[in-house]
């Protein structure tokens, strides 16, 4: 009887070392299914994105870049419906603050800004500011790095756009879509027809040329900034993100807020190409 024990314990001895060994293996990795790749992975060119989509009664929350979950300081825009679910209105005088744009202006060789804009008619007599990067450089504009701007103009539908661009060597440029002599006409008509349109600006550093993209077709005034190649803005001396408006705008002692609704807004460390433009304006995105 002794004997019996003694081999049935020996036996479920080399029986538990055996499952002990076997889990222990390296065994196969199953296959994984063929799942879509995440169109910006961490790192990828889009550096900061809020759609406005927000459902919640704390406007803050509303307003999150969903890159970096980077919330604005400050959200005094009202909500309406967008180009795509909901987006936001401005009143011509308050703005949304965000403390950055993430690693947008250090990364940013290239870049594009792209973003959906509804107003009825343009300022008259004055500018108003869609965003703008603050910074501590000392420009005159109270310390933009970029800003743009939609100026007045003759024609209530129409506008004169503007991007002012700065560099860490306080070099400056100014790119314009405005209405150079009766022949040559690069005024932007019918944006600020109450409608939504979708605005794309894209710097390519390799031939230092802006183009202005509206509602999907590119603008043939290609404007140049020279040789100047990357667009090497200080990322040290950025002090804040602005969207509806530009924080400096009393100093400055001219032009508005945004007065109307914006909707979708991205910033790209990259030169978007003309597909890209196309997907997203056909998206409402």
């Amino acid at each position: 009887m002794n004997l019996i024990k003694k081999i049935s314990q020996t036996a479920f001895t080399v029986l538990v070392l055996a499952m002990v060994i076997t889990s222990c293996q390296k065994l196969d990795r199953p296959a994984l299914g063929a799942y879509p790749q995440d169109a910006n992975p961490p790192g990828g060119p889009l550096k900061f994105y809020t759609a406005f989509d927000g459902t919640t009664s704390n406007p803050l929350m509303n307003g999150v870049d969903s890159i970096r979950a980077n919330f604005p300081s400050v959200n005094p825009f009202t909500q309406i419906a967008g180009i795509s679910g909901k987006a936001v209105q401005g009143d011509g005088t308050k703005i949304i603050q965000y403390a950055s744009a993430n690693d947008f202006v250090s990364t940013a060789s290239s870049f594009s800004i792209s973003f959906w804009e509804k107003r009825n008619g343009a300022p008259q007599g004055n500018a108003s500011f869609a965003f703008h990067l603050a910074s501590s450089n000392g420009y005159w504009t109270g310390g933009s790095s970029m800003f743009c701007l939609f100026d007045w103009g003759t024609v209530n539908d129409s506008a004169i756009i503007k991007v002012d661009v700065v560099d860490a060597k306080m070099a400056d440029n100014w790119f314009q879509w405005v209405k150079n002599s009766s022949t040559d006409d690069q005024r932007v008509y019918k944006i600020m027809d109450n409608n939504w349109h979708h605005i794309v600006f894209v710097y390519d550093a390799t031939t230092s040329k802006l183009t202005l993209y509206v509602d999907g077709t590119a603008n043939p005034h290609q404007q140049s900034w020279g040789t100047h190649g990357a667009a090497n803005m200080d990322a040290s001396k950025i002090t804040g993100l602005d969207i509806g408006g530009n924080r400096h705008v009393k100093d400055m002692g001219w032009g508005m807020q945004w007065d109307g609704g914006l909707d979708q807004f991205r910033m790209y460390s990259k030169a978007l190409s003309a597909s890209e433009i196309t997907a997203l304006y056909n998206g409402k995105m």
